[in-house]
C-alpha cells in the first residue's frame, strides 16, 4: 500500500483495516454487483441466515451499516486528511466479504487522485453520485424498507467518522468542517434535497454529558437477537441499549 494511505490508520482508526490496493479484477467482489437484484437478493438471504426470525428490511439495514461503516471510513480519512478521492464508485470498487456477505474491506484500483475541487459537495461526489445513491435505491428496492433509512444509517457514519477524525494526528483543527457542512445543508448545489442532511443530534443525556442520538429509527429491533442499537431515536423503547454493532 502507498505510504500516504498507510498512514492514515492511527489514532481514530487504527480498527479499520488499511484498503488493499490492487488492479487485478480477480481481486474482491465487483462492488458493482450489488446493482444486480438477483446477486443482491441472494446476499441478503446469506447474511440474514445468521437471524432466521428477522425481518428482511432489518438484515438489508444491518447489512448496510457493516458496509457504510467501511465506506465512509476509508473514504472520509483520505479526503479529509489527504485532500484524495479515492476510487469508490460502484464501477471501480472491488469489495472483501465474510463467509456471510459481510463487507470486510475495500480493494482499490489506484491510491485515489487529488481532489479536484475542495467545495462540501463536489469533494464527496464521488462517494454519494457513485456509490450510496445508486446502492440506496437498490437495497430499498431488494428489501421494501424505506431509503431514507439507509441514508440515514450512511449519515450516521458519515457524522461519526468526521467528527472522529478531529483525534486524529494528522489532523488539522477544522478538518471536518466540509463534511460537518455538508450535513448541515438542507439541499444540494442542483436543488435536490439533500439525504445526509443532519443524520444526528446532541442531546443531554442522563449525566448531563452530551448522548448521540440517531433522527431516524434502524429498525435494528426488527431482529429480535439484537433489539435497538445504542443511538436508538425510540424514547418509548427501553432507555437499556445495546451497544451499537456496528
Amino acid at each position: 500500500m502507498p505510504s500516504s494511505l498507510a498512514r492514515l490508520y492511527v489514532g481514530p482508526l487504527q480498527h479499520l483495516a488499511a484498503p488493499t490496493i490492487a488492479s487485478a479484477a480477480s481481486d474482491g467482489m465487483p462492488a458493482r454487483d450489488l446493482l444486480d437484484p438477483a446477486y443482491l437478493d441472494a446476499l441478503l438471504a446469506r447474511f440474514g441466515a445468521q437471524y432466521p426470525q428477522g425481518d428482511r428490511r432489518a438484515v438489508a439495514s444491518l447489512w448496510s451499516k457493516w458496509h457504510f461503516s467501511s465506506l465512509c471510513g476509508h473514504g472520509l480519512a483520505a479526503n479529509l486528511l489527504l485532500e484524495r478521492d479515492l476510487p469508490l464508485g460502484l464501477d471501480e470498487l472491488h469489495l472483501q466479504q465474510s463467509p456471510e456477505g459481510q463487507t470486510t474491506g475495500l480493494v482499490l484500483h489506484h491510491a485515489g487522485r487529488p481532489l479536484a475541487e475542495l467545495d462540501s459537495h463536489s469533494r464527496f461526489a464521488t462517494l454519494l453520485d457513485g456509490h450510496l445513491t445508486p446502492l440506496v435505491e437498490a437495497l430499498a428496492a431488494a428489501s421494501g424498507a424505506s431509503p431514507k433509512v439507509f441514508w440515514s444509517n450512511a449519515g450516521n457514519y458519515f457524522e461519526y467518522f468526521a467528527s472522529a477524525l478531529a483525534d486524529h494526528p494528522m489532523a488539522a483543527a477544522d478538518v471536518a468542517e466540509p463534511a460537518l457542512a455538508l450535513l448541515a445543508s438542507r439541499n444540494l448545489p442542483d436543488g435536490r434535497r439533500n439525504p445526509l442532511h443532519r443524520p444526528v443530534r446532541y442531546v443531554e443525556g442522563d449525566d448531563d454529558a452530551p448522548r448521540r442520538v440517531r433522527r431516524l429509527c434502524c429498525i435494528r429491533y426488527l431482529i429480535d437477537e439484537l433489539g435497538v442499537c445504542g443511538n436508538c431515536p425510540l424514547t418509548c423503547r427501553d432507555r437499556t441499549r445495546a451497544a451499537e454493532t456496528p
